[in-house]
């Protein structure tokens, strides 16, 4: 079975490596074109799926336009007989429609819910206990295709974005193998998706992650680890905008208003929300390093009982 991967950041790598390693024709890998980053912008830096690819001297193809005509008709000449897609661009009809077997995508998520570019976020800041990863079948709207395969993953309650994607990525690959081999056999049914069912999990931007301590509090701790390590909830404390990366909380129903800092000044700063407190762990106030709460109180003083502005964000 001949197959062209299509996938970008290190989420996609071991879907990638369980391939190759498993004696699958992978033959040609498409990702992101290289882009400038690191120290002062000025180093070419290349995916981490080009990354692999390379070192196990595999095609690579990088265009710029998926509609071009060149690259429409090298694709096309490599008579793949599958495309598989983990975290990589929309694509065209004119690609994702061209392999005889069709091209399938793992998400993130148990189809159909959380729908759309954040699933792993949205889950935990909704407070799922249960996510998962689906492959399915490549249709014109997006993430609504017949689905191929599901597997379930628990969510652990001090799972972050972070940690989940960590766990995500290892079955994701696992599902992508078994996804090429029930192909390979031939022997398959598909799963209609239910649309009345979708839940979506839109793009995060950063207004969205400025935190609303009006909310109950286990809400305002599942947005904090839904949204860490990146891309952040944050909170403004004296005029400087704090990102919070570790946090716990627990139920109080003193007569303190949301918003509200509950600190000693040197080692604990808790935030009173509707019902409860978030204590912060670990922060990275704007322009510095992360740092644990001690840390940051030993380098800048806080008022207590001083009142937030508070927004409504969430």
């Amino acid at each position: 079975m001949k197959i062209v991967f299509m996938g970008t950041p290190e989420f996609a790598v071991p879907s990638l490596s369980i391939l190759v390693e498993s004696g699958y024709e992978v033959v040609a890998v498409v990702t992101a074109q290289d882009s400038y980053g690191g120290r002062g912008g000025k180093q070419l830096l290349q995916s981490a799926v080009k990354q692999y690819a390379v070192a196990q001297g595999l095609l690579v193809l990088q265009p710029e336009k998926l509609r071009a005509p060149e690259f429409i008709k090298k694709l096309a000449s490599l008579q793949a007989d599958v495309f598989i897609v983990v975290a990589f661009r929309m694509l065209p009809e004119i690609v994702w429609n061209m392999p005889p077997l069709g091209t399938f995508n793992l998400h993130g998520s148990l189809l159909p819910k959380y729908r759309g570019a954040a699933p792993i976020n949205h889950a935990i800041m909704q407070g799922e206990t249960i996510t998962g990863v689906t492959s399915f079948r490549l249709s014109h709207e997006i993430d609504t295709g017949d689905i191929l395969l599901k597997a379930e993953l628990p969510i652990e309650p001090d799972d972050t974005a972070g940690t989940l994607h960590d766990k995500m990525k290892e079955l994701g690959a696992q599902v992508i193998l078994k996804t090429v081999k029930t192909l390979e056999s031939g022997t398959y049914e598909f799963i209609l998706q239910d649309h009345s069912t979708a839940t979506p999990a839109p793009k995060i931007f950063h207004h969205t992650c400025q935190i609303d301590f009006n909310q109950p509090v286990q809400e305002v701790y599942n947005f904090v680890r839904g949204l860490s390590p990146y891309p952040t909830a944050w909170c403004v404390i004296d005029d400087t905008e704090i990102k919070i990366i570790q946090a716990s909380w627990h139920h109080d129903v003193d007569s303190l208003q949301p918003g509200t800092i509950v600190t000693d000044q040197k080692k604990n700063l808790r935030i009173k929300c509707q019902n409860g407190y978030l204590s912060l762990e670990k922060v990275k106030p704007a322009s510095k390093k992360v740092l644990t709460t001690n840390e940051y109180l030993n380098g800048h003083q806080i008022e207590n009982l001083k009142v937030i502005r508070l927004e409504t964000a969430m």
